[in-house]
Parts: structure tokens; sequence; C-alpha cells
């Protein structure tokens, strides 16, 4: 596929098109399945939300959410009006035209969702944001995809607003006459949804900067909609019936997926909150009988050791990513829940998860199979093939893929028309994909690749253990050291003996030659706002930096 190929665009303001990567930079798409065949118009928020109205299913509950007044829920109509009006409010008040950049800042809320879903039905590129982000971190997000004006939550406001101009903003939450609600409050009439093509720019998602260097990655109207009629249709099997919660921020693919299009793609409903605790997840999950769960593998650890006496009988499918899973915490997961994790793996350049297992095809120490709609081998440094069984990188293509905003990283990330998330994996014979590390994490120590990931699953089967992260640290000696920086549960002693304990135990359960030489205390281990360890930081701090 190339650029020639591209419908044409029915945006006013072409930026985003004009700043995709030269065609020839771009992986091989590929759309051999029906369910990805899409119309040349389409838009996503007629697709999620307009459809479901229009099938006679308006009044089916669609956002649950809570304030400070409670517990509350919208259905599709009730959502469909807000949507529209919120989209009258950007194109009439706000005067954005098809194509412009519309930031949004807030956390979790059937609102976050609202703005987000009238911005795609105006026509517009939105900008979600993690409601986490500080000045510094927003500013260049800003500049990158020039921005024309945003949405923010009312009590995330003051970061923003030192970033942008005043009357380019408007925050929902808000009592004022300037808020976004009063607006919305002049607006009644139906709002027609802008006719994109399938092929224009909907979505600038930044990477959540476990690289500390985040990346725009542009996703079309058809990339919004592959993800849900790929992995929830053929691995959760997902109905109209299903009841969705989690934590993972919908500015993050993750929970845009999860928490987002995929519920409202098959006419079921999510819980929106903006924070959680394990505890309040576990809550959740029994309060709204919910059927999917989304959070990463630290979450599942948790909730696990408070799980006895809770219902969770509704749920089928919990369903970890944002970074590897430790057979560990499944097997603790499942001990307390009798619940099978639903393991897949991702990103933000594919949009979603394309390799999962579930329930009965589920094999442990193994992340699962390729998701229908997608091919996925692994390579070697040349891009060529190894056997079954041989560690190498990942190499994935699919109806979705990589396409950055302007960076130079793109030929970094494709290669030969191939997608290389930077992981290397090893696949076997029955088509199982196992993770190995990410590229970087590998560590060479005297000649040995040692996996970090491999030695934190080990870590994490002792019982003084509550979070742990490997990275490799130079040696004069052996090039690398394996180096573990642990958290210990409470009432466990930070000393040399525990030191001691936890080499002997990683000793003891995989090759002795793994074992970490060097392991440091912790309160707790550096995470991005979706959960992901940030390794780069544990590098840091070895080197002192």
């Amino acid at each position: 596929m190339s650029l020639q190929t591209l419908l044409p665009s029915s945006h006013a303001d072409t930026f985003a098109r004009d700043h995709l990567p030269p065609a020839h930079e771009w992986p091989v798409f590929v759309f051999d399945r029906p369910e990805v065949q899409y119309p040349e118009r389409l838009n996503v928020t007629h697709e999620l939300v307009d459809l479901q109205v229009a099938q006679s299913h308006g009044d089916r509950p669609a956002l649950h959410g809570r304030n400070a007044q409670g517990a509350f829920s919208w259905c599709y109509q009730e959502l469909q009006q807000r949507v529209d009006a919120i989209a009258h409010v950007l194109t009439h008040d706000m005067g954005l035209v098809s194509g412009n950049r519309l930031l949004l800042r807030g956390g979790n809320s059937p609102m976050m969702a609202a703005c987000f879903l009238a911005g795609i039905k105006a026509g517009l590129v939105v900008v979600p944001t993690m409601p986490l982000l500080r000045e510094a971190e927003l500013r260049p997000v800003i500049e990158k995809a020039q921005v024309n004006a945003a949405l923010c939550a009312h009590h995330l406001i003051d970061e923003l607003a030192a970033c942008m101009p005043a009357d380019q903003l408007m925050c929902f939450g808000d009592d004022s006459p300037q808020g976004l609600e009063a607006h919305m409050a002049r607006h009644t009439a139906p709002f027609k949804a802008h006719p994109t093509s399938r092929d224009d720019i909907c979505l600038i998602a930044f990477t959540s900067g476990t690289t500390g260097k985040p990346k725009g990655t542009l996703h079309f109207h058809r990339d919004v909609l592959a993800m849900c009629d790929l992995f929830p249709r053929h691995l959760l099997h997902m109905t109209a019936n299903d009841v969705v919660c989690g934590t993972p921020p919908i500015a993050f693919t993750f929970g845009l997926g999860g928490l987002l299009a995929f519920p409202l793609r098959y006419g079921a409903s999510t819980v929106l909150i903006e924070k959680h605790t394990p505890e309040s997840l576990l809550n959740t999950i029994a309060r709204y009988k919910a059927t999917q769960c989304y959070t990463a593998p630290t979450f599942y650890r948790q909730m696990a050791l408070m799980a006895d006496g809770i219902d969770l009988s509704s749920l089928r499918h919990p369903v970890s990513a944002g970074e590897a899973l430790p057979d560990a915490t499944r097997q603790l997961w499942k001990q307390h829940t009798g619940i099978e994790i639903t393991d897949g793996i991702g990103g933000t350049e594919v949009i979603h998860i394309y390799i999962a297992s579930a329930g009965k095809e589920v094999r442990a120490g193994a992340i699962g199979k390729v998701v229908p709609g997608y091919i996925a081998q692994i390579v070697d440094d040349n891009m060529q093939p190894v056997p079954p069984g041989t560690q190498g990188r990942l190499a994935v293509r699919g109806p979705t893929g990589c396409r950055y905003l302007d960076d130079a990283r793109q030929t970094d990330y494709v290669k030969d028309g191939w997608n290389l998330p930077g992981d290397t994996f090893v696949m076997d014979e029955q088509g199982y994909f196992s993770y190995m590390a990410r590229n970087d994490d590998m560590i060479v120590s005297a000649g040995y690749n040692i996996a970090g990931p491999e030695v934190e699953s080990v870590l994490l089967q002792h019982p003084a253990v509550a979070e742990c992260g490997v990275v490799g640290v130079p040696d004069a000696e052996r090039g690398q050291v394996v180096m573990a920086y642990v958290a210990l549960k409470p009432n466990f002693a930070a000393d040399a003996d525990m030191v001691s304990t936890l080499q002997n135990f990683v000793k003891q359960n995989i090759a002795p030659f793994k074992y970490p030489r060097r392991i440091e205390f912790l309160p707790s281990l550096p995470r991005t706002e979706t959960g992901k360890l940030q390794r780069f930081r544990l590098r840091q701090m070895a080197m002192g930096q």
C-alpha cells in the first residue's frame, strides 16, 4: 500500500496527512478478512454511537460513571445527545474545522469519552493526553501535533493553561457560564457526522513514555474500527451483554480500545472511573457485574491478594497488557479467583493487541498466538525468519501499523514492510509466542544472554517481594551484570540477609548464572501512568544519574 492509494481526504486542514511518513517507510498492510473491509466513507463515532441508536438500541446502557452526587449512567441515546452538543460547540462556538487537532485532557469519565467521540464526529483529529502529564510534558505534544484547541477537565486546567492561550481552551466539569456544559445547553439539534474517509486520520496517540521520548502515532478511522473487529471479536467473543471496567486511561490506546471503543462497537457498556485502587477495581467488578476487566500485571498481582470473598463470578476476561505478565502473577491470580487471565501484547504504534490467548488456549509461559487478521514472525538482525524455538526479533503486520507523526524513528520501527515493536520473542512449532524481553532489556553477562523479565518473574514468586525490576549494568569483568531493584512487602527487612535470600532463591529456580549479583531495595518502582515499569529510570539510577 502506498500514499497514492489513500482515498481523498475530507479534511479542510490537511496538517496530519501532510505529516505522514513517506510511503516507502510504511509497513505493509493486510486486509484479507471480511471484517476489516470498510466503506470509503467512514466516521468512527457514527459507527460506535449513531448506529446503535438507529438500530433501536438507544435505551441500552452505554457509559457508567461517578461524580460528587454518586453513581450515574447514560444510555446510548443520552450519549449521542451529549456527543452532538459537544460537536456543535467545537464547530460553532470554538470555530474548529475538519482536520484541526483537538487536545483532550482528563481522567476516565463519561464526559471525557463524550469529548473524544464528539471530536471525531466533527471530523477533527483528537490528541488525547494522560491526566498526570505536566506542563513540560504537554508542551512538546502541543507543538508536535500543532494543536488548535483543547477540552480539559476543570480540575486539571492549570498545567494546560500554562501551555495554550485561554481562548483555545474550554473546560468540562466547570459550573461557570464559560464551561463546556453551559455551551452544550445551547445546542439541542442533532449533529450530522462529518463525512470522513476511512483513510482520514482521526487520532494522534502519543506513546506512553517508557523510553523517555514519546512519539505521536497517526491512526485512521479504519484503524480504530479494525482494533474493535479483531481481538475482541475473536478472543473475547464480545456481545451487547458485556460490561467492562479497568484502569488504563482512554488517552492510552489499551484503554481507548478496551474501555471505550470495544464496548460501544458491540452495544455493550463500560464503567469509566478516574482513579482506581486494586480494592476499588475489585469492588467495581462485583458491583457492576463486569464481564471484562482491563489493567496491567501489577494490579492483578495486588488484586489477587484481596480477591477472597469478593464476588467475581461475572468476570470472563481479566485482560492484561501494557507490559509482560509474569507467570507468577498469572498463577497467583488464578489461585485466588479461579479465573484465567487473558494475556496480550500490543502497542500504540499498531493501536492494540495483536498476539493473545484466552481461556483454554492459554499456555504457561506464552502470551499466545497471533490474533486473526495479523501475521507475526521471529526474525534475525537481517530480517530473515528464524526456526521455531530460536530467539529473535518480533515482526508484525496486519490491517493496522506504525505511522509516526514527522519522526525519524519511523525507519527504526518499520523495516521491509514489517512493524518491529522492539521485543525479543520465541515462537514454538504450534505458533505460540513467548516474550523474552525488550530488545534493549536483554542482558549480556560473561557471554550469556539473560532476559530481565525472566529474573523478575522468579523474584516475584518469593513471598517477600511486592514488585521488582531487573536491568543490566556495566561491569568491567563480565560486560554487564544483573541488577535487581526490589520493593518488599511490609514486615520484611531490606538487609544483607534478604539480599542473600533472594539471590539463592533465583539460583534455585533458574540457571544460576542468571541470578542478580546486585540488589537494591526501593519503597516502590518508577512506573508510567499506565502501569508500565520504567526500566530506563532504573538504568539511570544504576548509573548514578
